[in-house]
């Protein structure tokens, strides 16, 4: 494809904003009608995880600074939950919308977005929960967020972006994804230092380094933590995500014709 074409999609996807980010939201609202504590549970979860993990792996570990290794925990679950759950929706993702992909003439982009605006609200609400009950232990997160935390975040939001779309395109074409990707991220959890710090690995702690979702993971962490910016890191980062946005919508493009054959 030219790149116009992806200027095109773009310009295609911008001018739907609305439309992808109401159904974004009308999702999430439809996930707790009828509950009493709404949207409130998908904070709630993750502080029941993260008070149960920081419990047992702090004795396992023998931490001696509780207060920071619970924010540690804390940060690294909920992004790697927005991560994990962002990446395991996607093989199926064309699939779950295949009347619509069928019967309707919008561009594929605008599923990827809606699935991409439902994850980010889900993070948001999720996220401000868990870093209000984090702040007891160290009480300057929201301060770091507002002023350091963007450019991680950004980021973040890319990532979550591109990645799951590569995997969709993977998916629709090779039926195995479904079955690989829960392992693969259950794996690279269990290898990524989000329950324990990167010294742990001892020899090991290199693969961290080759772990794009750690990569991804640990700015968000240490930005909050530290209030310490780490701008090369940060600025790879996002040339890496504007790279993989750009090969995703390539390939997005290339596949578009080919998807109701496929689903």
């Amino acid at each position: 494809m030219k790149s116009n074409s992806i200027r095109a999609t773009i310009r295609e996807a911008w001018r739907m904003r609305r439309v992808w980010w109401f159904t974004g939201t009308a999702r999430t609202r439809a996930r707790f009608a009828r509950t009493f504590l709404g949207s409130f549970w998908l904070g709630l979860s993750n502080l029941l995880s993260i008070a149960a993990l920081a419990s047992v792996y702090g004795a396992v570990f023998k931490v001696q600074d509780f207060n920071t290794y619970v924010v540690y925990l804390g940060l690294g679950l909920v992004v790697w939950n927005t991560i994990g759950a962002a990446i395991g929706s996607a093989p199926n993702l064309f699939e779950h919308n295949q009347a619509h992909v069928l019967n309707t003439n919008l561009h594929p982009i605008f599923y990827t977005l809606e699935e991409w605006s439902f994850q980010v609200q889900t993070f948001a609400q999720s996220f401000a929960l868990v870093l209000l009950a984090l702040s007891y232990y160290q009480h300057d997160l929201f301060i770091n967020l507002l002023l350091y935390g963007w450019l991680p975040l950004i980021n973040l939001f890319l990532f979550i972006y591109w990645l799951p779309m590569l995997v969709c395109l993977l998916g629709a074409r090779f039926r195995d994804f479904y079955q690989v990707v829960p392992i693969v991220l259950q794996l690279v959890f269990l290898l990524s230092p989000i329950l324990y710090k990167k010294a742990n690995l001892g020899a090991y702690a290199w693969t961290a380094n080759l772990n794009p979702i750690y990569r991804i993971l640990s700015p968000v962490r240490h930005t909050l933590m530290s209030a310490d910016v780490q701008w090369q890191v940060g600025i790879f980062l996002l040339g890496m995500n504007v790279f993989g946005i750009w090969m995703a919508i390539l390939l997005l493009n290339r596949e578009s014709r080919n998807l109701p054959f496929l689903i």
